[in-house]
């Protein structure tokens, strides 16, 4: 068991996703509304690299990081659905198509979570920020 100062320390933590996806957005606003300061890379804007995707990949698997469930997934061709069947050709379509991305990604220290809930982003901070 870690003994707690009490002080404050600085925790890695950056938000990936696009700004207009709902889920993001519910994201967003309870890291505010828990006065989380988070650093957002927006998968339209900044793009999507390759090395952060293998990273992620190698983490949560690749079948948990491509939204099956998505526009953008249905949107795809049988042909184009049936070639995701690794990292590699899942990575190639999400550098691609960065909306096919489950989202959001949150990164905090190092450890990749994919998705939101109120419930899991709470257990998250619960042990973060306290050590339980």
């Amino acid at each position: 068991m870690r003994a707690d100062s009490g002080a404050a320390r600085p925790i890695s933590m950056k938000l990936y996703g696009i700004p207009n996806c709902t889920t993001v957005k519910k994201a967003r606003a309870w890291l505010a509304e828990h006065k989380l300061d988070v650093m957002f890379h927006d998968f339209k804007k900044q793009g999507v690299d390759a090395s952060w995707l293998s990273q992620v990949v190698a983490q949560t698997g690749w079948q948990a990081l491509v939204n099956t469930r998505g526009t953008t997934w249905r949107k795809l061709s049988d042909a184009e659905k049936a070639a995701v069947t690794n990292s590699s050709s899942a990575i190639q379509l999400m550098q691609n198509q960065p909306s096919v991305i489950k989202r959001p990604v949150l990164e905090v220290a190092g450890a990749y979570h994919i998705g939101f809930s109120e419930d899991q982003y709470q257990a998250l901070w619960s042990v973060t920020l306290h050590g339980q």
